[in-house]
């Protein structure tokens, strides 16, 4: 344990928020018609601007009235990519299905320490989490929620409490119409599992007593004083990787200095197991508590607990029952890798599909004090390969991202509990709060603006919910390769909207090869009013169509410097595209969609309110016989679940009608479609 603690206060985690644009962040938001966020403690503990993140999108031109007239993005899996390798073993890309994530952060970060130093340390940890999309009950679906409320939690009262009464706590603390993602079973866990107490807390006084008699993983020295945030949990939040299974799985770790990767990389939970304590409530030792008070092995087994392995994994595999049979499944070359493991929550070992390691690689560089784009010119972003899923469901997902920063005031990697201030024994931290400092100045002591709950400090953000679907099913698709095309940004200018980002397509500049699908996508809501109370910055949303309602399509331009768009006759877009799945379909469906160009580029253009131009092909849905659209797109959908297209070879530009204000914003993007000799056709 003691190499962990070292590894987890190098990686502790000064101001500096955190900002997810693609795919949108909630920043706590839920539908607020306010610039500022209602609950900062909703789901998570973001520590940013109460301005920031994003709404939910809405499936109709009105706001959402449940949950299910909200619209969760919805983005194809891959394929089994990794059955797709060069000779040396690499996956070639084939069967990916790649997600642009962008992001801004404020205090910097990027540039190797040797060679381009910065002013801080930084990480960037990107994560997400996933089940199955019909998982049942209030108690477990990840869900937006429909209130700003935080869900509730009541502490247990005897800690000899049976199932039952665990049962009852749990039933009458979480709400349907809340918001979820980590299950209640984790924050109670964290709750009621002593903290460890090997971590540096420099001056923090951090709570002792968590109503049951000793402190918990809920004090840290950023919440010293166990503030609940959604179902979070605090310790696992603050420290990176943790020490303890989670619900999260790892996506890639952004650093300053590549050397620390492969250790990383091999203590990520995705390939590393790790280990809690399992208690039982009955004798025969069949019925597993959910917690443990114990957090390492001695105290453990001392207390008749079972200290036991469990496995991060993508879903389980029921089909393999023995062993045997689960290590024999990675013969079959499907794409997917077994392992035969305990999952978290579990008791029993079983057949689990593995999780590949994460990325680590060089964060990208950002100056402090600016949330604004990188020396590239644009947004922080990394691209994400998003999971292949053997059963092929659909899931349900959430994405989330942290940014750890520190500064060299002290020695991370050998700073620990040892160095907490201590007034009985005279030891005085190495940081200290708004310390005086003599400069000798005739000892005129100057004060500097220290805060230890954030010298060293985690910033979050994380997505609304999310699907994963199956691919269409469609001849050689597995080995496809689908990159989505994304709208970010919301209503209003650049200072309405601060520190979120107006409207642009992501990628903005999107280059592929010949035989590559493109998925066309966005989401959007219809309460983003930016209005009062409006915190530090100006309320207000600037646009054009009706107040508070976020629209985009896309229709073609000759070049990225014109602002008209092209008549249908005179573009090569939709002529040049083969549509492989439109989103009047289901994935299921084998029927290649007989959609004709003039009809892709009419449901386009008016974001899907029209399916098609003539009533003989789509009766009420079309332009011919539908009420007429709005010119400012005011009676179409706020989200757009679009369509899978091949295009041939060629440079494309397009725009958005409605948002492509030429004296504020651009919202405008280009396509370069490239020629290879391998190209997959439909």
């Amino acid at each position: 344990m003691k190499f962990l603690i070292c590894l987890f206060v190098c990686v502790s985690v000064t101001n500096g928020d955190l900002y997810l644009h693609n795919p949108r962040g909630s920043n706590n938001r839920l539908n607020e018609q306010s610039a500022n966020r209602n609950n900062a403690n909703r789901m998570f503990d973001s520590q940013n601007n109460n301005r920031g993140g994003y709404n939910f999108g809405d499936s109709s031109n009105n706001p959402s009235n449940n949950e299910n007239q909200q619209y969760r993005m919805e983005y194809f899996m891959s394929g089994p990519y990794m059955k797709y390798v060069d000779e040396d073993g690499v996956p070639t890309g084939e069967g990916q299905s790649l997600l642009n994530i962008e992001w801004t952060n404020q205090h910097g970060c990027g540039g190797d320490e040797d060679s381009d130093p910065h002013k801080t340390n930084c990480m960037l940890i990107m994560q997400y989490m996933c089940q199955d999309d019909d998982a049942a009950g209030e108690n477990v679906e990840i869900r937006n929620g429909q209130n700003t409320n935080t869900q509730q939690h009541t502490r247990i009262q005897n800690l000899n409490e049976n199932q039952n009464q665990a049962n009852n706590r749990r039933n009458n603390d979480v709400q349907a119409n809340r918001g979820l993602q980590e299950p209640w079973e984790w924050y109670d866990k964290c709750y009621n599992r002593e903290r460890n107490m090997g971590l540096f807390t420099a001056d923090q006084n951090l709570r002792t007593d968590n109503g049951n008699g000793y402190s918990s993983a809920i004090y840290t020295r950023q919440n010293p004083q166990g503030t609940q945030r959604g179902y979070e949990c605090p310790e696992e939040r603050d420290y990176y990787p943790y020490w303890h299974p989670t619900p999260w799985r790892d996506v890639a770790v952004l650093v300053q200095n590549v050397s620390e990767c492969s250790t990383l990389q091999g203590a990520s939970y995705n390939v590393q197991p790790y280990y809690e304590c399992v208690e039982f409530y009955n004798n025969a030792r069949t019925q597993r508590k959910h917690w443990s008070r114990y957090n390492n092995q001695a105290d453990c087994e001392a207390n008749d607990g079972d200290w036991l392995p469990f496995t991060a994994y993508l879903e389980t595999a029921p089909t393999y029952t023995t062993e045997s049979q689960c290590n024999a499944a990675n013969n079959r070359n499907d794409g997917a890798t077994y392992v035969w493991g305990r999952p978290e929550g579990g008791l029993d070992l079983q057949c689990l599909v593995a999780v590949p390691a994460p990325d680590c690689l060089q964060a990208p560089w950002s100056r402090d004090n600016h949330l604004g784009n990188t020396r590239t010119g644009e947004n922080a972003q990394y691209t994400m390969t998003l999971p292949f899923f053997p059963s092929g469901n659909f899931k349900r997902c959430a994405f989330r991202m942290r940014y750890n920063i520190t500064t060299d005031d002290y020695d991370p990697a050998n700073t620990d509990a040892s160095h907490n201030q201590n007034y009985q024994t005279g030891r005085v931290s190495p940081i200290q709060n708004n310390p005086n400092v003599d400069i000798g100045a005739d000892s005129v002591p100057l004060r500097l603006a220290v805060n230890t709950a954030q010298f060293g400090r985690v910033f979050q953000d994380r997505s609304h919910v999310f699907k994963i679907a199956p691919r269409p099913d469609r001849e050689g698709i597995e080995s496809a390769k689908i990159v989505n095309l994304n709208v970010r940004g919301k209503r209003g200018n650049i200072v309405q909207v601060y520190p979120a980002i107006e409207y642009d397509f992501v990628p903005t500049r999107l280059t592929i090869d010949e035989g590559d699908m493109i998925h066309i996508q966005w989401t959007g809501s219809n309460t983003h009013n930016n209005g009062n109370p409006a915190g530090d910055g100006q309320a207000g949303d600037a646009g054009e169509g009706r107040g508070g309602t976020d629209r985009n399509n896309i229709v073609q331009i000759a070049d990225a410097l014109d602002n008209y768009p092209l008549p249908f006759d005179m573009t090569s877009m939709w002529q040049n595209a083969n549509v492989i799945w439109m989103h009047t379909q289901d994935s299921s469906e084998t029927q290649l969609p007989d959609i004709a160009a003039v009809d892709l580029a009419v449901s386009m253009a008016s974001a899907g309110y029209y399916q098609c131009m003539s009533a003989a092909t789509c009766g009420g849905q079309s332009a011919q016989n539908k009420n007429k659209i709005n010119n400012l797109l005011d009676n179409a959908p706020a989200s757009y679940k679009g369509a899978l297209l091949q295009i041939s070879t060629g440079e494309y530009h397009y725009m958005c009608t409605r948002n492509n204000n030429f004296t504020n914003r651009s919202q405008k993007g280009m396509l370069v479609v490239k020629e290879t000799n391998n190209a997959k056709k439909k």
